[in-house]
């Protein structure tokens, strides 16, 4: 009985196709838009969590001044430096510290013959590749010696390198950073770009010293990367130094910490969930459109029962129950429902797939997701097209009958 009702809901459906088209387009219209925009919101979800984690593995930053609501926020206040007694005590009393390491940045204009570009020159030793993750694409680390005397060398990122020598090898080249004359020995691997929109492979580093002698002018230390032992909390990681950092700056039991330190995951789950929300708005006001298409449904079957009162009068009268009729267009309008759902579903892949190309973040489709938006179409067939279907089945043959 089911098979029958099946075939007759897809042949009225068939005799008006272009009329059932524009019954569903609501259908399709919401359904493709959720799964559209939630397929492009779990890519960029995982992008974010992506480029987050190329900052570092179990990551912190630490920074002088009053806790701020970014990472991008500059020291608060007139809070004392960092030093580099700090990076050594972090990295030496605390256990769960893998490697610490300082860091010291500024813009400054880098140029190699008559080639020149802007960047960010970072003072720092060799245990900020370590923290960072980072590996080196070509040449070799600092030696123990120029990080000691504050030598002048240097190990470039992958965007200044092509930008300063194309497809040349830089290493052994001297380059200039303003007026300071200094030898590539090494060129970084591709990072790309940060979540916060940063290319960082536009960096330079250079010892720490080197950068304090001939570019700051002074002793203090804007950051230290901590990187946390695998295997640690980095809830725990961040306790600790706090706790080491108000015992070394001498800040009493009743008194605000003069620095902050930013632990990546936070930071993750904070853009993540911006993410999270604003993808949840946006297919809340597309989910709005499976509404309109439910209701759609029931007024074209409304119609249809109307159009059709004789057929059904004549099907009552052969001895069709109230029962088989009510299924005939109940199943109908689920038929109709469904496959604007199903056309929806392969116009929102579509669109999903289109949309993590253009803004370059994974395809991330979900299957639970195909599969409740294909149930939803279901229910939202039966649910808009009960009323029609009971209006149906509940006619009295004889006025049916006589219906012109």
């Amino acid at each position: 009985m089911l098979y029958e009702a099946v075939r007759l809901a897809l042949q009225a459906i068939l005799r008006n196709a272009f009329r059932s088209f524009l019954t569903v387009l609501g259908i399709v219209i919401g359904v493709a838009a959720v799964i559209a925009m939630v397929t492009v919101g779990q890519g960029s979800t995982e992008q974010v969590q992506a480029d987050v984690s190329t900052l570092g593995t179990n990551l912190l930053m630490i920074r002088p001044g009053q806790p701020s609501q970014g990472p991008g926020s500059g020291a608060g206040g007139t809070a004392a430096s960092l030093t580099l007694k700090d990076v050594e005590a972090v990295e030496e009393q605390i256990p769960s510290v893998a490697v610490a390491t300082p860091s010291n940045s500024r813009s400054m204009t880098t140029i190699f013959g008559n080639v020149n570009t802007t960047t960010t020159v970072t003072g720092t030793d060799n245990r900020f590749l370590i923290a960072r993750d980072w590996a080196l694409a070509s040449g070799r680390s600092f030696y123990e010696s120029e990080l000691r005397t504050g030598s002048s060398a240097c190990i470039l990122g992958n965007t200044v390198r092509e930008k300063l020598f194309g497809n040349g090898d830089p290493l052994g080249a001297s380059i200039r950073l303003k007026q300071i004359s200094c030898r590539v020995i090494g060129t970084l691997a591709v990072k790309g770009a940060s979540s916060f929109g940063t290319d960082q492979d536009d960096i330079v580093l250079i010892p720490i010293r080197a950068f304090m002698r001939r570019i700051s002018g002074n002793q203090d230390i804007s950051m230290i990367y901590a990187s946390i032992r695998e295997g640690v909390s980095t809830d725990k990681g961040k306790a600790d130094i706090e706790s080491l950092m108000r015992e070394r700056r001498r800040i009493g039991p009743f008194e605000d910490d003069d620095f902050n330190v930013f632990d990546m995951k936070q930071i993750s789950s904070m853009l993540t969930g911006i993410t999270s929300v604003l993808t949840g708005l946006l297919s809340a006001v597309a989910a709005v459109s499976l509404l309109v298409g439910g209701i759609g449904i029931m007024n074209i079957m409304l119609v249809s029962v109307t159009e059709r009162t004789r057929e059904i009068g004549i099907r009552l009268a052969v001895g069709a129950t109230e029962r088989q009729v009510l299924l005939q267009f109940l199943v109908e309008a689920t038929v109709l429902s469904l496959i604007g759902g199903l056309i929806g579903i392969v116009l929102g892949l579509s669109l999903g797939l289109l949309g993590a190309r253009m803004l370059s973040v994974p395809f991330s489709p979900s299957a639970s997701l195909v599969l409740a938006a294909f149930v939803f179409s279901a229910l939202v067939g039966i649910v808009f097209g009960y009323f029609p279907a009971r209006r149906a089945a509940r006619m009295d043959p004889i006025e049916a009958l006589r219906h012109q």
